[in-house]
This record gives structure tokens, C-alpha cells and sequence, in this order.
């Protein structure tokens, strides 16, 4: 039976990352931020970045999206620079904030990118309705965000970033402010969107269990500098459900994840 990894091998990689190393001045001295990484995310693989604060793992995923150069090395986005895929969108982006517009709906918020990038004017509404019922939200698209749950934000979040359908969907610890019955419901959303969908998903977190549960590998991350320290594959099975978390296979990744972030 053919290994993940040796299925990996097989294909050309979505994004591929050669001695990736990022570098900032602050206050008169060199602040190393990332530290050659390396690593190769194949299409339709759901990879989560793990760590402590300072890691590199959010400098990793702006790095990824062409928001940060890197000082050394090479990023590939399907074997051309991450610019030429920033410019054909093919990146969604949803931040640990949900950042929306005060002034706007749900529903406008979520339709603000397909104005940005002139998506046909006709279908702007009917796709934003959809991405709201999606998300269980289509009583609520002329709700503005200040009558909004944090969950709820969260969700027109995440359908405003795959609102013009982006393939690669970055995520940085969308869901670390939300109470804890509903990270799990949105964890489980977002699950059934990649299932559906099928998106190259990078997500960065804190959080062993989230990482452990939504991913097919955990890349973990240590700091000063921040370096890629283990890629761990995730053995659980696709689909995954909320009772998968009180199984002892579940119980063991996580153990095995734990160790090697305290190793790093």
C-alpha cells in the first residue's frame, strides 16, 4: 500500500518552499523571523502550522500569500512565483479577527471581494447567498456586524474568503477567540467545506488538538529562529467527526504531537 508521503512524491507540488528564511532590522539589530524552511504541500491537502507565539508560523503563511518577501530562498506557488498566483486570486485569506466592515451587512462584506475583482454583477448576490446558507447564516444577511456573535463573524469570514473561489485558502488562527463549542462547530464546517471542495488549505494554529483534528499533517514549529522542527502525518481516517476526538487513536496523535513540539 502506498505511503501519504510516497503519494506526495508522485505529484508536483502546490506550494513548495526551498530554504525559505525571512529577516527584519528592529531596533539596530537582525531579527531572524524564519529560518530555511523547507516543505512541499501538495493540492487538496489540509496542512496545519504549529507552534508557540514566535515561531515564524504566521510570518510562514504571509510568506506563502506573497504579503512578506522572503530574504532567502524560493517559494513556489504550482511552479511559479506566489505573485503571479496573488494575481490570479487564488488565495482566500481569513485572520484570527474577522475583520469586517462596520458599515456593511453580512451580506456586503462578504460581497465586497467580487467587487474588487469584478466578478459578473448579476451573480454577486445569488453567489453570497449561497456562501451565507452555506454557513448557515441565510436568515442573517442584513444583519450588520455589531448584531453578529463572534462565531457568526467568523462564518461571514470564511465565506467572504471563498467568495471568488479561491483553490488555496490560508487561514491564521481563525478560530483561538472563540468559545470552545463553537471552535468546534466552525472546525467542523470547515471540514465539510475542504471535503466538498477540495482546497489547499494551510492553516496556523496553537492548538494541538485543532491541529491534529483538521489536518493531514501538522508542520511543527520552534522558535528563535523560527524553523520547520518535524512534519508529522496525521493517522486518522477522512471523515472525520466530533467522535473521533474521544478515541484512543486520536488521544495518541495527540501525544505524538505534543512531544514534538516539546522537543523542538
Amino acid at each position: 500500500m502506498q505511503t501519504a508521503a510516497a503519494a506526495r512524491a508522485t505529484v508536483p507540488p502546490c506550494i513548495s518552499l526551498r530554504g525559505v528564511s525571512v529577516a527584519f532590522e528592529a531596533r539596530g539589530r537582525r531579527v531572524q523571523a524564519l529560518s530555511d524552511a523547507t516543505l512541499d504541500i501538495t493540492e487538496g491537502e489540509f496542512v496545519a502550522l504549529l507552534g508557540p507565539t514566535g515561531c515564524g508560523k504566521s510570518t510562514l503563511l504571509r510568506v506563502i500569500s506573497d504579503l512578506l518577501r522572503p530574504t532567502d530562498g524560493v517559494l513556489l506557488v504550482r511552479g511559479q512565483p506566489a505573485a503571479d498566483a496573488r494575481r490570479r486570486n487564488d488565495f482566500g485569506f481569513v485572520f484570527q479577527e474577522a475583520a469586517l466592515l462596520p458599515w456593511r451587512t453580512a451580506l456586503a462584506n462578504i460581497r465586497l471581494p467580487l467587487e474588487v475583482v469584478g466578478y459578473d454583477d448579476a451573480k454577486r448576490n445569488d453567489r453570497c447567498g449561497e456562501l451565507l446558507a452555506s454557513m448557515g447564516l441565510a436568515n442573517f444577511g442584513n444583519s450588520f456586524p455589531s448584531e453578529l456573535s463572534g462565531g457568526m463573524k467568523q462564518r461571514v469570514a470564511i465565506a467572504r474568503a471563498l467568495s471568488w473561489n479561491p483553490s488555496i485558502l490560508l487561514m491564521d488562527e481563525p478560530f483561538s477567540a472563540l468559545d470552545e463549542i463553537t471552535k468546534n462547530q466552525l472546525q467542523d464546517e470547515l471540514l465539510r467545506i475542504w471535503e466538498r471542495e477540495q482546497k489547499t488549505i494551510v492553516f496556523v494554529t496553537h492548538n494541538i488538538s485543532e491541529a491534529v483534528y483538521l489536518a493531514d499533517r501538522v508542520v511543527v514549529m520552534s522558535a528563535h529562529p523560527g524553523r520547520i522542527h518535524q512534519v508529522i502525518d496525521v493517522a486518522l481516517p477522512r471523515r472525520r467527526g466530533p467522535e473521533i476526538r474521544d478515541t484512543i487513536e486520536f488521544i495518541e496523535q495527540v501525544r505524538l504531537v505534543r512531544a514534538a513540539l516539546l522537543q523542538s
